[in-house]
């Protein structure tokens, strides 16, 4: 749902302005320094982009469901690593806060959040609990007014940056799976908290991501999130069902990125004393390219247009999120193949977003995950 389609078309006119003038410039700069410059970060948070899904009480932008999909679309057209630096905010390390924390858990955080003074992360997955996230170990036991934390998160996006965490941990040893988790807010000033230092990785330089280490980490039991516990696991499933919608746009938004980059180039590039684009075997690549990104963008939209007038989308969100993320996989090797050697080259800019989307593939639930995921509420919608 568009609330109002004429200030949101002007909205979207601008963001995508600012992308391509503001930000895909700065691409190879946030590359080569591995981060996102402070002067950029300023910028962005003056644009509200911190607070795009957190409701506008707490100084948020209250966009609905198919408003951030749309600006997502155009956001993640440039480098990766700008989105992830706002994304969390945005995304999963509000969303707890905004589905099920306290009032007084959401007057005091969100508006830091939805501002950007505060970097948000979201600390579930675990070196043996990633794919299986109710096998986490991390411990909350009560002692008093408080809760002890113990164990360590990985793969955690902005923790090297983020100064609070929405951290799952086990609050009841005796209740195995779902029901013995809950969820916490932990500062970053918190004794006994730490994080590693960022990981090299394969892509998405600029976008900081480490481990997260709770060592005897004493945690107010006020920042226990809705203030019981038990209901930590509940909670992350409302932040991934609606963040794998959003990450399917931030899928679809590089592709159509990754194309018109691709497009430019054979239509300039000549072989044969004529244009690549003239070849029908490249059209066909292209042709491929253009009809998968209008699959995932329709899909994607339906979705979140389901989601806004309160349907259950569970499947519809995995299924959103495993086509889209297949899509743009599929769709930066085609365009490699466009550019030919050059493709291979840094200066060109689309070997970058070719490592870049690899992780797609891995994060919000791996492909395969998705797969049994739609597989069993497929086979179980049809035992009724």
């Amino acid at each position: 749902m568009v609330r109002d389609p004429a200030s949101f078309a002007a909205f979207i006119d601008e963001l995508r302005a600012y992308v391509r003038e503001k930000l895909v410039p700065r691409e190879a700069e946030v590359a080569s320094h591995d981060a996102v410059p402070d002067t950029l970060v300023s910028e962005m948070a003056a644009q509200g982009m911190f607070g795009y899904s957190i409701p506008e009480e707490f100084g948020g932008m209250g966009m609905t469901t198919e408003e951030l999909v749309l600006a997502a679309i155009e956001l993640s057209q440039c480098s990766v690593a700008f989105r992830a630096r706002v994304g969390t905010n945005t995304g999963i390390g509000s969303e707890a806060l905004v589905a099920d924390g306290t009032v007084a858990q959401k007057r005091h955080w969100l508006p830091l959040l939805a501002s950007g003074a505060v970097t948000g992360a979201f600390a579930l997955t675990e070196p043996d609990a990633g794919s299986d996230a109710t096998a986490l170990s991390t411990s909350a036991r009560r002692e008093g007014d408080h809760y002890v934390l113990n164990g360590t998160k990985c793969f955690i996006t902005n923790a090297p940056i983020a100064g609070l965490f929405t951290v799952l941990a086990r609050t009841d040893p005796e209740r195995p799976g779902a029901d013995g988790i809950s969820a916490f807010l932990v500062e970053r000033e918190t004794a006994g908290l730490s994080t590693g230092a960022p990981y090299r990785k394969m892509g998405q330089a600029g976008s900081p991501v480490s481990e997260v280490h709770f060592q005897d980490c004493r945690v107010s039991a006020a920042n226990l999130i809705g203030g019981e516990e038990g209901k930590g696991f509940r909670t992350a499933m409302k932040v991934l069902n609606k963040q794998r919608i959003h990450l399917a746009a931030l899928c679809t938004g590089p592709a159509i990125r990754m194309l018109d980059d691709a497009v430019r180039h054979v239509s300039t590039r000549k072989q044969f004393g004529q244009p690549l684009a003239s070849f029908q075997l490249v059209q066909a690549m292209i042709a491929d390219c253009q009809t998968e990104i209008h699959a995932a963008r329709a899909l994607v939209l339906e979705t979140a247009r389901a989601r806004d007038r309160g349907e259950d989308v569970t499947m519809q969100a995995s299924i959103c999120k495993l086509f889209a993320s297949e899509m743009c996989g599929r769709v930066a090797d085609r365009c490699v193949q466009l550019f030919g050697g050059y493709g291979y080259i840094e200066d060109y800019g689309i070997e970058r977003f070719y490592r870049d989307v690899r992780l797609f593939r891995l994060y919000e639930g791996t492909s395969q995950i998705h797969q049994l995921n739609i597989a069993k509420r497929t086979l179980a919608a049809a035992q009724h």
